[in-house]
């Protein structure tokens, strides 16, 4: 009965404490609330994920309402490596944002900003633990708007038109997915995931379901920003404040990827995509994606937005995984899900940490910081050797299951894109080395410092952990291919 309650203690906590945070006087307790809630999940969350590593499933009821009737929270092995990932980003980032916080965000906003942050972490973790698809869009949708109101605290008013871009984006998504569960439910009766998989095997081929599978993928596609539908996130990580940039970054995509796997193969089974023009879709799209968003990198001149366009790239490499419909694939995505939240929560991080000292994100005012700011200089080049995919780091093991994935199927050009995506990868990494290590400084005299040790501990936690996961991949491979064979795909 313990076990059971982990899935709900999860949710539950941080939606409690939330409230409480919201009217505390106290910016610095409204932190340490915070700290130890995420702390406390990330505890749940890893004792949850030990308990499904070896393939079996948590199922908990809520009211005792049994499935499908009452809503289910189902745990499997890869929404436990999901709600793994979630609790520990937000563990890592709190610590992080006690000063980057106090400076970008004025003293009397601190306790409602760390409620804000506590809401977004009960929606992501709500998604990785329902077993229903409206619960789902619940929480998703709860993720989402705390998510809006957390970047228009940004300092440059831009924050604001930012937010707003974003939530109107992620409204039309949010209707999409709604409409697509609506139709789903208008054939099946039912809201339960593993219920609709086996209430929809008959009726595949109806025009209803296959429309409402089309909202879906849509409105999912829309929240994880994949190319094309990805206009809402440049502006969204560039001028939300660095806290709320790093854990976006390292989470809210991931979290849409992991909707997108659970509902294409764990709800309409893989069967159903091989039939329709899906997968053919994700291919295009990821390829085009990889290409495009690498090549607009290369063109920015602000690190932040440069950051965003990788993160759409690297999106687009998990659309693959999920275009080559495969163990193999599927496992190629969740890895990356798992190692690029490591790599991005790094980049991110010793951006804030640039911008905590210098004011700025853009290129012309960090020419030669490398060298007044080496620790956070090194963090950004072994982040970036990670996302390159140089052996050795995470970001290597990502690449070698999508190359291998890719050529398990003979698609050589899949193959092709994922290493040009890699030297695209080269030129912009050794563009951010370039201007803050080889230029030199506008003011040879320049006082500007390191960052503080509570940014440079978290920074140096993740770059440590793209070496370690780069070296040992017992938990993510094994976990991610465990995962894919409980989804079903292949079989």
């Amino acid at each position: 009965m313990i076990d059971q309650n982990l899935s709900l203690l999860l949710v539950l906590i941080p939606l409690l404490s939330a409230t409480v945070t919201a009217v505390l006087p106290s910016a610095r307790a409204a932190w340490l609330l915070a700290l130890a809630v995420t702390w406390t999940c990330l505890l749940i969350a890893a004792w949850q994920l030990m308990l499904v590593a070896d393939g079996s499933v948590i199922s908990y009821e809520l009211g005792g309402w049994s499935p499908p009737w009452g809503i289910e929270y189902r745990i499997d092995a890869m929404n436990a490596l999901v709600a793994l990932l979630v609790s520990g980003i937000a563990a890592i980032t709190l610590p992080y944002a006690l000063r980057s916080v106090e400076k970008e965000i004025s003293q009397h906003q601190i306790p409602l900003f760390y409620a804000l942050f506590q809401l977004c972490l009960v929606g992501l973790l709500g998604i990785a633990q329902t077993g229903d698809v409206f619960n789902l869009f619940v929480f998703l949708e709860i993720s989402s708007l705390s998510s809006y109101a957390l970047i228009a605290m940004g300092e440059q008013r831009r924050a604001l038109t930012s937010a707003y871009q974003y939530l109107i984006m992620g409204t039309i998504g949010a209707t999409f997915l709604l409409i697509g569960i609506g139709l789903v439910y208008a054939e099946t009766g039912t809201l339960n995931m593993m219920d609709l998989n086996q209430r929809l095997n008959p009726i595949l081929n109806h025009r209803t379901v296959h429309t409402g599978f089309a909202f879906i993928v849509v409105g999912i596609a829309l929240k994880l920003a994949l190319f094309p539908l990805h206009l809402w996130l440049p502006n969204a990580y560039k001028y939300a404040p660095s806290a709320i940039s790093v854990f976006l970054a390292a989470t809210a995509t991931k979290v849409a990827v992991y909707i997108m796997l659970r509902m294409v193969f764990g709800v309409f089974t893989d069967e159903f995509v091989e039939s329709t023009p899906t997968d053919h879709m994700f291919l295009l799209l990821g390829v085009v994606g990889v290409i495009m968003a690498s090549a607009a990198a290369i063109y920015q001149t602000d690190i932040k937005r440069l950051l965003a366009y990788s993160s759409i790239a690297q999106v687009s490499y998990m659309a693959l995984g999920i275009g080559l419909s495969s163990v193999l694939g599927v496992t190629a995505a969740l890895v990356h899900v798992f190692n690029h939240a490591l790599m991005k929560g790094a980049l991110f991080m010793a951006c804030g940490a640039l911008v905590y000292r210098l004011g700025s994100s853009r290129f012309d005012h960090l020419y030669g910081m490398g060298k007044r700011m080496p620790w956070t200089f090194v963090a950004i080049f072994i982040a970036g050797l990670s996302l390159i995919g140089v052996p050795g780091t995470a970001g290597f093991i990502s690449k070698w299951y999508f190359v291998r994935a890719a050529l398990e199927q003979q698609s050589w050009a899949i193959a092709l894109v994922i290493l040009l995506g890699s030297l695209l990868a080269v030129v912009y990494v050794w563009k951010i080395v370039e201007l803050l290590f080889l230029r030199p400084l506008p003011e040879p005299d320049t006082q500007v410092q390191e960052a503080p040790a509570s940014l440079l501990i978290p920074m140096w936690v993740l770059v440590i952990a793209n070496i370690y996961f780069g070296i040992n991949t017992e938990l993510t491979v094994d976990i991610a291919e465990t995962a894919a064979r409980v989804l079903g795909v292949g079989s």
